[in-house]
């Protein structure tokens, strides 16, 4: 397969004994994509700027934003009880027994040193935590309800989801318990830890780790008063990606999280994120029982959603993926996914900026609040390499989340690199100038 690198032109990314197992598939040792057959990619070398309706990098362009349009279109239906199985290569594929240890420590299930589990408060305690829930304590808002910084008696900090009073309905009810009954599932380094739960009366109440350094999206805004770096937002974004990855493949039944957006993504002082909200999370289909995906109600985030659920009601792992490109794209822009008060042309930022990196201006997506630099520029076009397989209109052309992990550490690594460089060399040139001087 090719991919665009610098001057506008294609390289070569495959290697022998590539390691892809499908199309639009990363090679994992050098974390790219080898050699795929689909619209997406040409081996033939081809400039960015080209003016034929056949230039590939056009047709991939094309088809993610008429997948993206796609989620502010009417869903089919779809008879009930209608599963309908598809022909999709596994992304797992069988590691080692010393890969697997070695991946343990990172995708860890286990709750060794961490405070007890599924511990059901009473009224009295949320009250004393949240000094019977003082609007000085509270941290957020949203449709679900409200979130309040609390403190238990051990001194330990929490966060305290309230869910709204009075309008308690069969499905907030199945939302609050679905969001128990998955954060008693997981333990990872980039979840939020659960404390515990209330379920009383009207009061749903769900207790889970104080994050202090709010939203991923606030940061993006810049609501904490400083721009988020660039080196944080591929940290960031490699964090996200472990923390799916644990979700979908270490754990007894894989977890479809729903709803990844940078506004359930929380950052610690260190500025590593921690995936939260678990309202919409679904327990994946059961593929030993041959089972391909899981007919279901759309539930997710507007900008976010795979048109391809959207449209069938069949969710798989991909959906995840679909959202994680999403967010590869808000992480290099810092615009939300949909941004209604700019033009018509920017209005959708995935299929801005998605254009501008087909014209071999990736750097012009780039958070105007960022220093530019190649360093820079050569790790946005990776990825957006990345984030256009993971915006496949159909998911068997998406990546596992496990690859786009490690397609992510390959591009961190060569950005640290190409960042020293680029350092050595400007103060060679200072030493030089000076010289002269």
């Amino acid at each position: 397969m090719t991919s665009p690198g610098r001057g506008g032109r294609w390289r070569n990314l495959s290697s022998p004994g590539s390691t892809g197992t499908g199309p639009g598939t990363p090679d994992l040792r050098r974390g790219h994509f080898s050699p795929s057959p689909s619209p997406y990619y040409s081996s033939s070398p081809s400039p960015y700027k080209s003016n034929s309706d056949k230039n590939p990098v056009k047709i991939a362009v094309r088809s993610v934003a008429g997948a993206f349009i796609a989620c502010f279109t009417p869903p089919e239906k779809v008879p009930a009880g209608s599963v309908k199985s598809y022909d999709e290569r596994s992304d797992c594929s069988s590691q080692s027994g010393s890969t697997e240890r070695r991946r343990r420590g990172t995708y860890s299930t286990s709750n060794n040193g961490r405070e007890p589990r599924n511990q059901k408060f009473s009224i009295e305690e949320i009250y004393k935590a949240t000094k019977n829930f003082s609007p000085s304590l509270k941290i957020g808002q949203g449709g679900f309800g409200t979130v309040y910084k609390g403190k238990l008696d051990d001194g330990k900090l929490v966060a305290i989801k309230r869910a709204k009073r009075g309008v308690i309905d069969k499905n907030s009810g199945a939302e609050f318990r679905s969001e128990v009954r998955t954060l008693e599932k997981v333990g990872h380094l980039n979840l939020v830890k659960f404390y515990g739960y209330l379920e009383l009366e009207e009061e749903r109440i769900i207790v889970v780790e104080y994050v202090p350094n709010g939203t991923l999206r606030e940061h993006l805004d810049c609501m904490h008063g400083r721009v988020l770096e660039f080196a944080s937002r591929l940290d960031i974004a490699i964090d996200v990606a472990h923390a799916v990855t644990y979700l979908h493949m270490y754990i007894d039944h894989p977890i479809i999280h729903r709803d990844i957006k940078s506004s359930n993504i929380l950052l610690t002082e260190n500025f590593r994120a921690k995936v939260a909200d678990f309202g919409f999370a679904r327990l994946a289909a059961d593929s030993e029982s041959g089972a391909t995906h899981v007919s279901t109600q759309v539930k997710g985030t507007a900008g976010y959603l795979d048109p391809e659920y959207l449209k069938s009601f069949q969710l798989t792992e991909k959906s995840d993926v679909y959202s994680f490109g999403v967010l590869l794209v808000e992480l290099v822009t810092g615009r939300r996914p949909i941004e209604p008060k700019r033009e018509m042309k920017e209005r959708i930022t995935v299929r801005w900026a998605m254009k501008k990196f087909m014209e071999g201006d990736a750097i012009l997506t780039l958070d105007p609040r960022l220093e530019r630099c190649g360093a820079k520029n050569l790790a946005i076009e990776k990825m957006y390499e990345l984030a256009l397989v993971c915006l496949a209109p159909t998911r068997r052309n998406r990546p596992s989340m496990r690859k786009c992990a490690e397609v992510l550490w390959s591009i961190r690594k060569d950005y640290r690199e190409q960042l020293g460089s680029d350092i050595s060399s400007d103060d060679s040139q200072a030493r030089f100038s000076m010289a002269e001087e």
